[in-house]
């Protein structure tokens, strides 16, 4: 794993949810000794916090800004388009039931099986981009391959497996695609990360047409969860990506 992956995940800990809403709350009880009312008013609003971007619903003060900024691809506007690029979100390392190989996970998955309609549905070629900043042995561009080849029987033409970070993304895979004279892309990701992405993958010269995969709500949504932390620190990342 590269020095300045780890430095960056290291940060993002320190930034992101629940750490940023732990360390505030350990600030108020700190402060609670010189002055308990602001103590004590700065360790329950961390709580308070805690509990609602821990559902899907909460997340939803941050998630919707996002997601309304990434409207899902209306018929007809990738009608130019010469390319479909698919970004990785993630993977299952050595996973047992496929052998002991890195599966994608859950959201990679999403945008892979929205990925492939959009194949089937225009017949333009596949690029898959993500590398191994964790440190892998193999790229999560191939694991995509496998998995468009294997579960969703959708050939992959190219692989970009040199990239860190969503900025690395689109610079190599631009420089791959450049090279086709392809020029004009199908971009897909999920809406959340959408319009960083579409940024940019639009500052490297290229015409990007959104395809973003969407989540939606249940009742059970306005419950604390695991998911609904996920989603949050999720976006509040990108958040914080943006204005960077």
């Amino acid at each position: 794993m590269h020095a300045t992956v780890i430095a960056t995940k290291l940060l993002s800990t320190l930034l992101l949810l629940p750490t940023n809403l732990i360390l505030l709350c350990i600030a108020g009880l700190l402060l609670r000794r010189t002055h308990p009312r602001v103590g004590m008013a700065v360790s329950l609003a961390s709580l308070l916090l805690l509990a609602v971007f821990s559902s899907k619903a909460g997340a939803l003060l941050l998630v919707t800004p996002l997601e309304q900024r990434a409207p899902p691809m209306a018929a007809g506007a990738a009608d130019g388009a010469q390319a479909i690029v698919i970004l990785g979100g993630g993977r299952l390392g050595n996973a047992p039931e496929y052998d002991g190989d890195d599966t994608p996970n859950y959201w990679t998955l999403a945008r892979l099986r929205y990925g492939a309609k959009i194949q089937r549905q225009t017949g333009l070629p596949i690029l898959v981009s993500g590398g191994k900043p964790d440190g892998s042995t193999v790229t999560e561009a191939a694991v995509m391959a496998n998995s468009l080849r294997d579960d969703f029987a959708t050939p992959v033409r190219w692989l970009e497996g040199a990239s860190d970070d969503t900025r690395q993304n689109a610079k190599f895979s631009a420089e791959m695609l450049r090279l086709a004279n392809v020029k004009e892309i199908i971009l897909v990701t999920d809406a959340v990360h959408m319009q960083r992405a579409r940024l940019l993958f639009a500052q490297t010269g290229l015409r990007v047409v959104a395809a973003p995969t969407v989540e939606r709500l249940t009742l059970l949504s306005f419950l604390p969860s695991g998911e609904g932390m996920r989603r949050s620190g999720y976006a509040l990342h990108e958040w914080l990506g943006l204005l960077w």
